[in-house]
Parts: structure tokens; C-alpha cells; sequence
């Protein structure tokens, strides 16, 4: 996750740009994306109504906004509900490069099993907080490979904890989850605003972590534990 602010000129530009581009983040657009598990997003909502939070403070959803995000917990879980940056960091492709994203990054916090960074065009994962004052991830039972149900639009798909940003800043995924959630992937002008719950399983692990299909399987049956748990 990286810093959102752009100079003025930038912004605007970026604007003009995103009003020209289909409107993923409405739902009413964009790639259609088929129901992944057999736990629906109406039922996995239905747990996360209310708050015990965890984190010792709030977080921003960019740097110019205020700190009103914080960390929940439940049985099994925890999570946020927030915006959606995209991430397009890791192995460097036609989609995810210095040309198509001003904040562009070669690496990921977490790597394949062959020791290679995360493609974050084909790869559903979600971006943590580094670890500060105000929560630790590691310390909540979240590691690097860790199942997450990210919710949108009534849509249900499933991730892995792929990537850390920065300790005061929440929400953002990468490419192939937006995608996925018929939200804007485009790394610069793309993502929504609101709207996004990230539900985090606890002490839970893909292996290996660039299997979506692993993600899928395991992701499923935490989700069923979870409304059975809460």
C-alpha cells in the first residue's frame, strides 16, 4: 500500500481520467465475477454488524482523509471495512509496471514458493498495515499467506494476505481482486471509495500462496466455521 496523494495536476488529471473509464466501482460495469465458496456475502455481513475493536487507534483510508477505520474482532477473525486502493506491486507484467502505475513497486511483503514476489494481476490478495502502535498484525494471528474474504457489492471473493503498506493508511488490494469484485483494477485512477469489508481468518495459511484455488478451498471452509462461530 503506498501513499495516495498526488500533486494537483496529477489529481486532476487522474479525475478526468476515471470519469472517461467504465464505472467498475458502481457494480453496474466490468467484469462479471462468479460466487466463489459456498458461503454467500449476505450471511458472512450479517457477523461483522458490529464493532469490538481491536486496534489501538484508527487508520486513514489515504492520507488525506481522517483516521475513522478501525480493527474488529470476532471469533476466528478479524476485520475492517474501509475503501480500496489497487495494488499492483510485485513481478512487473504488461499490466502491473513503472508505466501503468506512478506508485509502482517490484517486490511484495510476502513471495511465491519459489521465492519470486506476488503478480498482483492474477493474484487476489490484500495489503495489511505494517505493524505499529496502533495494531499488529502478526500479533492478531495474521501472517503472510493468511485466507480473506473480501467483500463488495453482494460478492464474496476470496484472497490471500499478500503484501504490508504503510502503518497508518488501510484498504487496498491487489489488481486481480478488483477485477474480480467488478471494482476498477486500473492501479492509478481505479478502486472505490467505500463499501469494501475485509474479513482476516486467524492463524490460517495458504500453502502455496499463489494457489487461488488453495485460497478458495481453505477460504470456504473458514467461512463456514466463522458463521457458525459468531
Amino acid at each position: 500500500m503506498r501513499s495516495r496523494t498526488l500533486p494537483l495536476t496529477a489529481a486532476a488529471g487522474a479525475a478526468l481520467l476515471a470519469a472517461a473509464l467504465p464505472s467498475y466501482a458502481s457494480g453496474t460495469a466490468g467484469p462479471a465475477s462468479t460466487k466463489e465458496g459456498s458461503v454467500s456475502a449476505a450471511d458472512l455481513l450479517a457477523k461483522v454488524t458490529s464493532c469490538s475493536q481491536l486496534s489501538s487507534g484508527k487508520y486513514r483510508t489515504d492520507d488525506e482523509t481522517s483516521a475513522s477505520i478501525p480493527v474488529c474482532g470476532k471469533n476466528g477473525a478479524v476485520f475492517w471495512k474501509a475503501d480500496m486502493d489497487i495494488d499492483c506491486d510485485g513481478q512487473r507484467t504488461s499490466k502491473c509496471n513503472e508505466n501503468t502505475d506512478p506508485w509502482y513497486q517490484d517486490d511484495t511483503a510476502f513471495h511465491q514458493s519459489n521465492g519470486k514476489p506476488l503478480k498482483a494481476d492474477s493474484l487476489p490478495y490484500v495489503v495489511v498495515p505494517s505493524s505499529s502502535s496502533i495494531w499488529n498484525y502478526s500479533g492478531a494471528g495474521i501472517k503472510g499467506g493468511g485466507v480473506v474474504a473480501v467483500i463488495y457489492n453482494n460478492k464474496v471473493q476470496y484472497a490471500v494476505v499478500g503484501d504490508t503498506g504503510p502503518s497508518k493508511i488501510i484498504g487496498e488490494a491487489s489488481y486481480a481482486t478488483a477485477q474480480a469484485l467488478g471494482i476498477d483494477p486500473d492501479p492509478e485512477s481505479g478502486g472505490t471509495d467505500s463499501g469494501v469489508t475485509y474479513i482476516l481468518f486467524k492463524n490460517a495459511q495458504v500453502s502455496p500462496i499463489e494457489s487461488h484455488g488453495a485460497a478458495v478451498s481453505l477460504g470456504d471452509q473458514l467461512a463456514k466455521q466463522f458463521i457458525r462461530d459468531n
